[in-house]
């Protein structure tokens, strides 16, 4: 009910634009995060943005250089990913969480419907 797409190789310094699509006719009542996962690592927030738009979170190592959005129309969630760095490179999550609320979720157990991952690969 997720996908996400988007992902690839860049260059240090480059730009990429993340993307998550659902299927879902009642997309715009979902909360929607960002995850990523390093090798070897677990699984961390990256950003969220809420029901409507209005309101949106950055872990603070994007923050400044990841910008998140949504258009509720296209029932798509965007990453717009600038300035990327060797330590953004992993699997990028997409993460969907039913909410009217403007809270910020962050654990991984917050939210219920996951996408399958698009790997993100910045190179020096």
């Amino acid at each position: 009910q997720l996908q996400a797409f988007g992902g690839g190789l860049v260059q240090a310094g480059g730009s990429l634009r993340l993307s998550c699509a659902a299927s879902r006719r009642t997309f715009s009542s979902y909360a929607i995060g960002w995850f990523r996962q390093a090798p070897g690592k677990e699984r961390r927030f990256v950003a969220q943005v809420t029901w409507d738009g209005g309101s949106t979170y950055y872990a603070d190592s994007v923050k400044g250089r990841f910008t998140i959005s949504r258009d509720n129309a296209e029932n798509t969630v965007y990453l717009q990913m600038n300035s990327l760095k060797l330590e953004d490179t992993a699997v990028y999550y997409c993460a969907a969480r039913r909410s009217y609320s403007s809270s910020w979720y962050q654990r991984l157990d917050e939210y219920s419907y996951w996408g399958q991952g698009t790997q993100v690969t910045v190179s020096s």
